[in-house]
């Protein structure tokens, strides 16, 4: 992981080379010019040393475990990229605080900056040399090379028995059905001639480096010339592995098939779709049969005792249907005596069991993925282990984090941060990192969960990688957090924070807060704070320090009681998320305008407000004059609408995220000229100020890559048709909600067009007395709400009609 930490600085320390050509093009005085230069020197020296280094420690990473050299040396690099990073963010702010206040003013900061440039350039030379101390160290003291992952002394050879193999019962008959041509197909083998043998790695046998790989590929392809054979590739890594192979296997006079086992999808996808199986959780009771037969092995009923029986509960419970950890958490327990006492401890210090690898193969098994994992990822998966067990990570909130936090790159130049982050939510998953708890009506996904045991075997990493900890509050006296960077804390612990003297913190996540004094000597103590998220703290106000911090880019503070913000928010220039849903804020200050870096704005009242229907309770914000100030804001919700605010939001032209309440009438007109500029537009919500307005929309042109639309208040009648007809294009579009539309059955008709919609709602939106679905209308709808529909009385649904909803 130290690997991930390097390749981190590495972007920091070219964005801050990004500054050396701009510094210099402006009008410099002499002294200050030559401390720049010098300092400029020192970080392109870091940068070059890091790159170069950063190849070596992925390899590195691999064998740390078996060669204690080699562990020293990536633990002292760690902590030195730290340094650097921590040299270069206060490099960052000084020279961005010169650019602020009068001249006069101005030039009594670069007068004494130049002291600094020059105990900065001097702190990196100090660390170059550290950096060169550990590679002198690393040299003389190494036993030699790596010593390769096949001479590990204490791996051990896994044989499984038939017996306890449990929960596998309809996949091996799929299998077996497959591979023999039962039941259709014809093409398998015989079942008489077949044996599927299953391979659990078992290194060391050959060394491939020392054969002739097109000699031993020709040798294989004549063997099987003329013969049925079974070939099984188990724990692949790679699609290219097999592209590589197989024509080395023959396809003409004989009869091969293919088993390929994997932990990734994108390998799953080399097998027909009916050809694949997805392994799931085990249900409860092939759980509770693997975890008797782990912990009851020497018993021959492999019964568990009357008394045991509520543990025995809370254990598979925790393991969640992960064979595994079921396996594993048996084997612990058999080896204890099988009383309540020796079990409830047990239990109790199961984390920490966790932790100390007293459950190898779990560890191995993890460690194994994490090995996989380009650096960017691994950063973004230890992320996600820091929230509490059994955590709901929403997908909109863990991106921003993550963009905020600088894990995310533009890797092409075709591909914002937020579709890269989504991209790698998706490989997360894919690789069964995390868990899917919900998708919506697009189908993308919408919610995960962490399993518990790979969370706490994550968090074991995090904290060995100076990652991130977790504050519990299970341990008495004070909280240490060492060199940790990211700490997560409830509330309740924040006094065992504030005792820990922690230091150097980039993120602190604060669970149910309510005691803002707390908060202010930790916020003090970490001025390059770049994420603060106070989720569900009982604050009505931020304290003043928080707006001292530089270098913040995520500020939440969502579901508090917080009413207001000073104008001092202005002074937090490197801000890129505010996220104040369902606080109490009713405005905005005015020097919010001058947060030219925020790309995210959250601030109505009722969460998930315009998708639970509930329209008119939306709490929106005035905002000052001066938004169109806010160029990059990707989303903006949900603000009060008045004039001056819809003609300067047409400016803001990369929205993705729109939401508008209290329109009035005489606003349609400003409103549909800012959306028609709106040209990336993915989710538009429009609440109108009261249920009576009336919404003219005749000019307003929706762009085709909308989503999900929610518009309340009533429609134009005349004009209806037509604009319900101009969403043809909407081919994007999943999920339409409407309220008090006065929608009647001609207009209705007029919907058909909408032939991607998966969830339609309508809120005290239709008139009429009937309502018909004609044969093919709404192909991919799932899912149907009417409310408030008084007079209606008949619905007619053809034969062919919304064929995919869901009853």
């Amino acid at each position: 992981m130290a690997e991930a930490v390097v390749g981190q600085v590495v972007i920091k320390l070219g964005a801050a080379l990004a500054k050396d050509a701009l510094t210099f093009g402006a009008k410099l005085l002499w002294k200050e010019a030559s401390a720049l230069k010098g300092l400029f020197g020192k970080i392109r020296d870091s940068k070059a040393e890091l790159e170069s280094m950063q190849a070596y420690l992925q390899e590195a990473e691999r064998f740390k475990d078996i060669d204690r050299t080699t562990a020293i040396f990536v633990g002292e690099i760690r902590g030195l990229a730290f340094q650097i990073e921590d040299v270069v963010d206060e490099f960052t702010y000084k020279l961005e605080e010169d650019k602020h206040g009068g001249f006069a003013a101005k030039m009594k900061k670069r007068l004494k900056h130049i002291k600094t440039w020059g105990s900065l350039a001097a702190k990196l030379q100090e660390i170059e040399a550290k950096l060169q101390g550990a590679k002198r160290r690393k040299k003389d003291y190494s036993i030699g090379r790596f010593v390769r992952a096949t001479g590990s002394t204490n791996q051990v050879l896994h044989f499984t028995r038939d017996d306890d193999l449990v929960g596998i019962e309809e996949n091996r008959e799929r299998l077996i059905r497959w591979l023999t041509g039962r039941g259709g197909g014809g093409g398998g083998l015989e079942q008489r001639s077949s044996k599927v043998t299953t391979v659990c790695g078992m290194p060391g046998v050959v060394d491939v480096a020392n054969i002739e790989m097109r000699g031993l590929a020709e040798s294989i392809h004549n063997y099987l010339q003329g013969k049925k054979y079974i070939l099984v590739l188990d724990d692949v890594w790679s699609a290219r592995v097999w592209t590589e192979i197989r024509n080395v296997f023959p396809t003409s006079d004989c009869t091969g098939q293919f088993v390929i086992t994997s932990r990734k999808q994108e390998v799953s996808l080399l097998a027909t779709r009916e050809s694949a199986i997805q392994l799931e959780p085990l249900q409860e009771h092939h759980s509770w049969l693997l975890f008797c037969q782990g912990a009851f092995w020497n018993d021959n009923q492999k019964e568990c005792p009357l008394e045991l029986h509520k543990l025995a509960v809370k254990f598979i419970a925790k393991c969640q249907g992960l064979p595994i950890a079921l396996a594993c958490i048996g084997r612990l327990l058999s080896s204890k005596l099988p009383t309540f006492a020796e079990w409830e401890n047990v239990y109790r210090g199961l984390d920490s069991q966790l932790a100390k690898d007293v459950l190898p193969d779990v560890d191995m098994i993890l460690k194994a993925s994490l090995d996989d994992l380009p650096y960017d990822l691994k950063n973004c998966f230890l992320h996600c282990a820091l929230f509490p067990e059994d955590y709901v990570l929403k997908r909109k909130m863990i991106m921003r984090q993550w963009i905020a936090a600088g894990f995310i790159r533009e890797k092409e130049e075709n591909r914002t941060l937020e579709e890269v982050a989504e991209g790698y939510l998706v490989e997360l998953v894919n690789r069964s990192l995390l868990q899917v708890m919900e998708s919506n009506h697009a189908r993308s996904l919408k919610s995960y969960r962490m399993h518990d045991v790979i969370r706490l075997l994550a968090l074991n990493k995090a904290k060995e990688e100076c990652f991130g900890e977790v504050c519990n509050g299970s341990a008495a006296g004070a909280f240490s957090v060492e060199c940790a960077r990211r700490i997560l804390v409830q509330g309740e612990n924040l006094e065992q924070l504030r005792r820990s003297g922690a230091t150097h913190l980039r993120a602190l996540h604060v669970f149910k807060c309510s005691n803002v004094d707390l908060l202010k000597p930790i916020l003090t103590s970490s001025n390059l704070l770049s994420t603060l998220d106070l989720q569900g703290s009982r604050l009505k106000m931020l304290p003043n320090v928080v707006f001292n911090l530089f270098n913040l880019r995520y500020l939440g503070f969502r579901d508090t009681d917080i009413e207001s913000l000073p104008e001092a928010v202005g002074r937090l220039q490197n801000l890129e998320v505010l996220d104040a849903t369902n606080a109490n804020l009713t405005y905005l200050p005015n020097s919010v305008v001058k947060l030219q870096k925020l790309r995210y704005l959250y601030a109505y009242t009722v969460p998930g407000a315009l998708e639970a229907l509930e329209i008119f309770r939306v709490g929106g914000v005035n905002v000052p004059n001066g938004i169109q100030h806010l160029a990059g804001l990707r989303a903006l919700e949900c603000v009060k609408a008045t004039p001056v605010f819809l003609r300067e939001v047409r400016a803001l032209t990369e929205l993705r995220t729109f939401t508008v309440c209290n329109v009035r009438s005489e606003d349609s007109a400003d409103l549909s000229n800012a959306i028609t500029k709106m040209s990336h537009l993915v989710h538009l919500g429009i609440a109108a100020a009261a249920e009576n307005e009336v919404l003219r929309f005749e000019g307003l042109y929706l762009p085709p890559t909308l989503s999900w639309l929610g518009l309340a208040g009533q429609l134009e009648k005349t004009s209806m048709p037509k604009l319900l007809s101009s969403w043809s294009h909407l081919n994007s579009l999943t999920c339409l909600t409407l309220g008090f539309s006065n929608i009647d059955e001609e207009t209705f008709s007029c919907l058909c067009v909408l032939h991607g919609l998966r969830s339609l709602g309508l809120m005290k939106a239709f008139e009429g007395k009937r309502l018909d679905f004609y044969a093919g209308s709404f192909p991919k709808l799932r899912f149907l709400h009417i409310w408030g529909a008084a007079q209606l009385n008949q619905v007619r649904i053809e034969k062919g009609a919304m064929q995919t909803l869901v009853v």
